[in-house]
């Protein structure tokens, strides 16, 4: 997957994930303030912002975007394949590949079996029907939605996942995960928040930049077979 970052942390060098470091409430304020000084000074200078950089990594299994800090809520906006942004609250976003929709999409979006149980038992309440689902009939059903998460890595398409979206009067989460054809737009409403690739490199991306995420099949992984013979 191919990465545009813009706004004025595009132009950032990555940090290594075990090496970032999470600042204190205070030091980030001040952080924010040296920020929104050095832009202003920009703008009465005449100095735009660097407009957009294409990130010299590439994403090979899959990219989180998100607050540095688990335990705080990422507030972001996203649109997927031209879509109209919508403004969302969660525990961030996961987008990933083909090659890495069997690593940690997949353990996220998995039902259990006892999940599908409990869902055909709610079912059957509802809809006062006897729904008798002997144990192989459930396995297979619980296998076939969770292979319904996974694709081909020749597919030229992403998949997305909003971990723990929030949902009240205020916001909304009109699908959870999906697929993407084209290209995904994330603009980060975040206070101390990263893009993190492949689990190594970690972006700086806090409110107003913006990833821009693609396949570029120019770009993408080639694989050799050796033959034996």
């Amino acid at each position: 997957m191919q990465i545009t970052l813009s706004g004025r942390n595009s132009q950032q060098d990555p940090v290594e994930l075990h090496d970032q470091q999470l600042k204190a409430y205070e030091y980030r304020w001040f952080d924010h303030e040296i920020e929104n000084q050095q832009s202003r000074q920009r703008q009465q200078c005449g100095i735009s912002e660097p407009a957009y950089r294409v990130l010299p990594v590439l994403a090979l299994n899959e990219v989180f975007i998100g607050e540095s800090n688990s335990a705080k809520v990422s507030y972001y906006e996203i649109s997927v394949d031209g879509s109209p942004f919508q403004k969302q609250k969660s525990s961030g976003v996961i987008i990933c590949s083909g090659t890495g929709s069997n690593s940690w999409c997949y353990n996220i979006n998995k039902l259990s079996e006892q999940t599908v149980s409990d869902l055909l038992k709610i079912a059957a309440l509802e809809t006062g029907s006897k729904i008798n689902v002997p144990s192989d009939i459930l396995k297979n059903i619980t296998r076939r939605f969770n292979d319904s998460v996974t694709f081909d890595p020749s597919e030229l398409k992403m998949s997305y996942t909003v971990r723990d979206p929030v949902v009240n009067a205020v916001f909304s989460v009109r699908k959870s995960r999906g697929f993407a054809q084209k290209k995904i737009v994330v603009r980060s409403r975040c206070w101390d928040a990263c893009l993190v690739i492949d689990g190594g490199l970690s972006f700086r991306f806090n409110d107003g930049d913006i990833a821009t995420l693609q396949i570029n099949p120019d770009r993408a992984l080639r694989t050799v077979l050796i033959d034996d013979d």
